[in-house]
């Protein structure tokens, strides 16, 4: 087999999964991370359908990520004097299995951490690509040369941004921001509760959970790497809000940590370009609409699987990997979740609770995301490469 060096970008979700497979099919993998070392907490993130939990069983991790699970728990929409207005069903909210994304990325590493190399606290910033590979450079460490690279490092990949172009040729703004906070659950009691006002939504409360954000809005500018023009951002956005507002505020202000970003969406017109490929939010992009995880999951085993199947011939492998997965992957180019948790108007905010409230519509609406989970069948790759 040929192309055997592969260096990934991120060390979030799709680095280490697709670390796991190429590794498994006798490749050499290199992970740079830029973070100083693995992030903890973050959002939860869900697993739904056969091929999300084909995958984790396959990977040898769903009993421990089972084990981890945070329960998928119903959240309670109330009204500006904490009232009730009907339940967000957990089997909504959290797919079949749900787990932060900080204990899948730390399940992921330590499968891997053994067999492939992390490089933590440096980024890449140039590619160069050769007949026979893609010449490095990074902030921090000394050149080198790899057969392959895959851009695994989120919306605002930097690998896309080097090998395909600028971040405004590919990411399209969806109209809406999101933002978690390191809340304390407790603050705000064991039951999640969802408050909405036209253009807005504050999520609290609940086990493991952050404070979740959603609001309407122009593009904003600010300096999405300072935390602190982030916390002015979201505390701008959120004044004046009636249910518990001062002290959501003042929780925002104590906050230790403090992630703000747009809901936007990706498009790309193949996922590997030469010698460059990417894999989770770097090619599906991240409209919030509950797929993100599953598609980098799923997508990182098709990468690793074709490009074996392949012989390591990158031409062929991502060609395939892109055949295989663009259509499972729409859901990321027709999805925005932002209208749906952050309503623009009371009458849109109405309907959107009227949808929990009919169990024809909620049937319905679970049935839809049933079919976007399972619309493909996974090729068992290991018996194809024994043949």
């Amino acid at each position: 087999m040929k192309n055997t060096n592969v260096l990934i970008s991120g060390a979030s979700i799709g680095g280490p999964a697709l670390a796991y497979w190429l590794t498994r099919f006798g490749f050499n993998v290199t992970v740079v991370e830029k973070a100083p070392s693995l992030r903890p907490g973050g959002q939860n993130v869900d697993f739904k359908g056969g091929p999300h939990f084909e995958v984790l069983t396959r990977m040898g991790v769903l009993d421990e990520v089972r084990r981890l699970q945070t329960g998928g728990i119903d959240v309670e929409i109330i009204d500006a004097d904490g009232r009730r207005l009907t339940l967000m069903p957990g089997e909504f909210t959290g797919g079949e299995l749900e787990i932060q994304r900080g204990d899948l990325a730390r399940v992921l590493y330590d499968r891997t951490r053994q067999t492939c190399e992390y490089v933590f606290g440096d980024s890449i910033t140039s590619l160069t690509q050769t007949p026979g590979g893609v010449h490095v450079t990074f902030e921090r460490g000394g050149p080198r040369t790899f057969d392959l690279v895959v851009g695994a490092d989120g919306i605002h990949s930097n690998v896309r941004r080097l090998a395909f172009g600028p971040e405004s040729d590919h990411v399209r703004f969806l109209g809406h921001y999101y933002a978690l906070v390191d809340i304390s659950a407790g603050d705000f009691g064991p039951v999640g509760k969802m408050y909405n006002e036209p253009g807005r939504m504050a999520s609290l409360g609940g086990p493991k959970a952050p404070g979740f954000f959603v609001f309407r809005s122009e593009p904003l500018e600010y300096d999405r790497h300072d935390m602190e023009e982030q916390r002015l951002v979201l505390l701008r956005a959120y004044e004046g809000l009636k249910w518990r507002g001062p002290a959501i505020l003042e929780a925002i202000k104590e906050s230790k940590d403090v992630y703000l970003d747009t809901v936007s969406q990706v498009r790309v017109d193949t996922y590997g370009k030469g010698r460059v490929a990417l894999l989770g939010d770097a090619a599906y992009g991240n409209t919030l609409a509950g797929f993100g995880t599953g598609l980098a999951l799923v997508g990182a085993y098709v990468l690793a699987g074709e490009l074996a199947l392949a012989g390591g011939d990158h031409r062929v492998g991502f060609q395939r990997y892109h055949d295989e997965f663009s259509t499972y992957a729409k859901i990321s180019k027709n999805g925005n979740a932002g209208p749906f948790l952050a309503p623009a108007t009371p009458a849109r905010i109405r309907m959107r609770n009227l949808m929990f409230k009919s169990s024809f519509v909620f049937g319905a609406m679970m049935k839809l995301t049933d079919k976007f989970a399972t619309n493909i069948t996974l090729k068992d790759y290991e018996s194809l490469l024994s043949r």
